[in-house]
């Protein structure tokens, strides 16, 4: 049925959950996994000197975030003898970045976790998993922690 599941990954506890539901999907349908992880390489705004260093900070800080999850998420699948591709991608928004990587592999099925916020902290800290399901025409699996 699913030919190819696309799992986006962050290192949260809500990943690996969607990761342990993407390896049984896998299994069953006998589906290609992808893992990726997605960085925004322009996170905030600054003027002067202090922008540069703190944009190369940032970015070797995520560089090294996005390797960590991308090696846990990998080993989980490979424990389970589920064949997985993974990637790092740069995406101006994560949520951009999780639809056209689905695209571009022609994934059919995104399996995502969410972390359940709801009111003020939803409205602040934004859902990446809210902005996959309103922008993207393929079926998306929410696993919740």
């Amino acid at each position: 049925m699913f030919k190819h599941i696309l799992v986006p990954v962050d290192g949260s506890l809500t990943a690996q959950l969607a990761v342990d539901k993407a390896i049984q999907l896998a299994k069953a349908f006998n589906s290609r996994v992808t893992a990726i992880f997605v960085i925004d390489p322009y996170p905030f705004t600054g003027v002067g000197t202090d922008f540069a260093y703190g944009q190369a900070e940032y970015l070797s800080a995520a560089t090294a975030e996005a390797n960590a999850a991308i090696k846990a998420a990998k080993l989980a699948f490979e424990q389970a003898a589920v064949s997985v591709e993974t990637s790092i991608i740069e995406s101006h928004a994560a949520w951009r970045g999780v639809v056209e990587a689905a695209e571009s592999i022609q994934a059919d099925l995104i399996v995502m976790g969410s972390h359940g916020r709801s009111g003020l902290e939803k409205l602040v800290l934004g859902s990446v998993t809210q902005a996959v399901l309103s922008h993207t025409k393929l079926p998306v699996l929410v696993v919740r922690d």
